[in-house]
């Protein structure tokens, strides 16, 4: 069985993005990219279920511009066998990008798609449901555990007051929870192995798919500042600046 774990390049988690001063986005500029970390769990569950035999390749798959090589050869050095890459300078939409990777599942034909549940940039959750239903594959969404057997997969995902076990048809689409698994790092030996590990590069055009965005944004802005707190002497004085000041009980 193949996977395939579609991945992003986003600013790293530990960097503290700034907004560019005319507001139409964020200043990327010298800032350190990383692989989502929703991603990076993806590739460690399809790694570990190919290291338990249950797969048999890791195809890691990115949309987006050439810079987004670096993000694959990480994966690759993660433990995924091959990349593929569909390079394009246009603004990667979701519905564009379910696309695209639509059209590599048409011609990779695997048995699992693992997506990472939101990228935490635009943080919008939606590839892998778009890629489902433009696929007609069954989905199990926000999984914690993951298991497969006879053709199967398994899924246990959390809800509101308890958890909820899914049984899904392969192939199935899968989109990781945090609680899935804790990604390994890339040692200096796998790093230098994935720089001759298969990257093949396509164009949308290749795949006869249009990125061409359909949402616009119109204004990103930064989040007020908070300020600063104070210390209150009793809880009479709490009360009555919770009333009078902050207006929230009355």
């Amino acid at each position: 069985m193949k996977v395939i774990v579609p991945v992003k390049r986003v600013v790293d988690y530990n960097v503290k993005v700034r907004v560019k001063p005319d507001n139409t986005g964020v200043d990327l500029s010298n800032v350190k990219m990383s692989v989502n970390p929703f991603c990076e769990i993806g590739i460690e569950e399809a790694v570990r279920m190919k290291e338990a035999g249950v797969a048999e390749e890791v195809i890691a798959v990115s949309v987006g511009t050439a810079a987004s090589q670096e993000q694959l050869r990480t994966c690759l050095a993660l433990g995924a066998d091959r990349a593929i890459l569909v390079e394009t300078d246009a603004d990667a939409q979701p519905l564009a990008i379910a696309r695209a990777l639509a059209a590599i599942q048409e011609r990779e034909q695997a048995g699992m798609v693992i997506f990472g549940k939101q990228s935490i940039d635009d943080d919008n959750g939606q590839t892998g449901q778009m890629f489902a239903a433009l696929t007609g594959m069954p989905q199990a969404t926000f999984a914690s555990e993951v298991t497969v057997a006879d053709g199967k997969a398994t899924v246990t995902r959390e809800i509101d007051g308890g958890m909820q076990t899914l049984s899904v048809t392969l192939p199935a689409v899968v989109t990781t929870d945090l609680r899935l698994n804790e990604p390994r790092y890339a040692s200096l030996p796998n790093i230098m192995k994935a720089k001759k590990k298969p990257l093949d590069v396509h164009t949308p055009e290749d795949l006869g798919v249009d990125m061409t965005p359909t949402v616009e944004v119109l204004k990103v802005e930064a989040p007020a500042e908070r300020a600063a707190g104070i210390k209150v002497e009793s809880v009479e004085q709490l009360v009555d600046k919770l009333k009078n000041e902050a207006k929230v009980i009355s």
